[in-house]
């Protein structure tokens, strides 16, 4: 009999399993707060439970793990890049990054990318599986045990698109912010999407307080779905509609991310365009250098992402360049995995 991943439950359907397992329902909180605060990883660590429960538990349930098989320290701003292995074999990437308000951590939520934009590294070795709650979760747990460096932001943005991953990704966050549990607030939380509208707009609706991030990266249709297929299925006239929907829902303020690519998508025209189609929208956009892999040729040019983000703020726009991380280790998710695994 396959069994059961207890990381990835959340503790109203631990309570309702270890209910009809004929134990009370106290149990499973204790049995939550060994897995979630003590972080063991042996039942027989449980040392509040019977060793008869304990039995019964690593009968019907199995605690996962993932280990680190490669680490990367900048020697420049204290960025930690960490390749894990799944118990699978399939391997996956996180980085650990260093500001003033404190650690933050951006995850993976797939292998690999079924998306296909065609400045990312993540998408080129290919889509291999959905990760479960519990594997975005150990990403966070062993780079705090490893690291003793305590986490206080979580970065939906390494490899995967975390909304093709939909119902994971809600357990997920159902767990890492349970008050039993980890009890991180969720407005330290961002997750991004290059824009499933459907899945956005069903986030919409859960009222989660999260910051909602759009990798926009180009300004019109043609040009969008030139770098991004996605935009095919959804242009970008229902994607920021979708977004103003997701803001007189929830309230909150939305990220645009926008990669400037040298002669691609960092001309004037481009910035004027931008400015047109987010006018009246709550948001700040967030300009990135563009990561240079070895299989594309796209590059940024920092005066023109300077004059890019001069640009946008005249236009009336809030827009910051995102400060660059773990450059000397290639911290950009994607490339540790895929230069593993070739």
């Amino acid at each position: 009999m396959e069994k059961t991943d207890i990381l990835s439950l959340r503790l109203s359907e631990l309570e309702e399993i270890i209910l009809a397992m004929g134990e009370k329902k106290f149990r499973a909180k204790q049995i939550y707060e060994w897995l979630h605060l003590k972080r063991v990883s042996s039942f027989s660590d449980m040392t509040n439970i019977s060793s008869a429960l304990q039995t019964k538990l690593s009968d019907k349930f199995c605690i996962n793990c993932i280990k680190i098989v490669k680490k990367l320290e900048s020697t420049i701003d204290n960025t930690v890049k960490y390749l894990y292995e799944l118990s699978d074999g399939n391997h996956i990437e996180c980085v650990l990054m260093d500001y003033k308000h404190g650690d933050s951590i951006c995850i993976s939520t797939q292998v690999g990318c079924k998306m296909g934009c065609k400045f990312c590294a993540s998408t080129i070795a290919g889509f291999k599986r959905n990760l479960l709650p519990s594997e975005m979760l150990l990403q966070i747990y062993e780079a705090e045990r490893e690291s003793g460096r305590k986490i206080s932001s979580i970065v939906l943005m390494g490899i995967g698109e975390p909304l093709d991953n939909y119902d994971n990704v809600m357990s997920f966050l159902d767990i890492i912010s349970s008050k039993e549990g980890t009890n991180l607030s969720l407005r330290h939380l961002s997750l991004s999407t290059c824009g499933l509208v459907d899945k956005i707009n069903e986030l919409a609706d859960r009222h989660y307080g999260l910051t909602l991030s759009i990798s926009l990266h180009a300004t019109n249709n043609t040009a969008r779905s030139e770098i991004m297929p996605v935009n095919k299925t959804y242009p970008i006239e229902t994607l920021i509609d979708a977004c103003r929907k997701y803001i007189d829902k929830t309230g909150r303020r939305i990220s645009f991310e926008y990669a400037v690519i040298e002669g691609v998508n960092d001309g004037r025209d481009s910035a004027d365009e931008l400015i047109r189609l987010l006018r009246g929208i709550n948001c700040h956009v967030n300009l990135i250098p563009v990561n240079q892999i070895k299989e594309r040729d796209y590059k940024s040019n920092k005066n023109s992402v300077r004059n890019f983000q001069l640009a946008l703020e005249k236009g009336g726009l809030n827009a910051t360049v995102r400060r660059t991380l773990g450059s000397d280790i290639n911290a950009a998710c994607g490339q540790l995995r895929r230069e593993y695994e070739i």
